[in-house]
C-alpha cells in the first residue's frame, strides 16, 4: 500500500515539474489617451463586422522585443446596417 501511495506521490512530482513554464508573461496594457504601442506584429483582434455601437474590443500584438501585449479598450463597432 506504501509503495502505491509512494508511486502515486512520485507520478504527481513528475507531471508538475514537467508543466510548461516557458510560457512568456503576457502585459496587460492599460488603455488611456496618448497611450504608446509599440506594435510589431498583431496576433488577433477583435472583429467588429457584426458589432454595432461601442463595444469591448481586444487586440494581441508583439513588441519589437518579441514581448506579448493585451490591451482591451472601447471601440465603435462598423456592423451598423442603418448608417448613413
Amino acid at each position: 500500500m506504501k509503495a502505491l501511495i509512494l508511486g502515486i506521490a512520485t507520478l504527481l512530482a513528475a507531471g508538475s515539474a514537467m508543466a510548461d513554464t516557458t510560457q512568456p508573461n503576457v502585459i496587460h496594457d492599460k488603455p488611456g489617451f496618448f497611450t504608446h504601442l509599440d506594435v510589431d506584429k498583431v496576433l488577433a483582434q477583435t472583429d467588429l463586422t457584426a458589432q454595432c455601437g461601442i463595444v469591448p474590443a481586444r487586440l494581441d500584438y508583439l513588441d519589437h522585443a518579441g514581448q506579448e501585449h493585451v490591451l482591451d479598450y472601447q471601440v465603435y463597432g462598423y456592423g451598423c446596417t442603418d448608417n448613413n
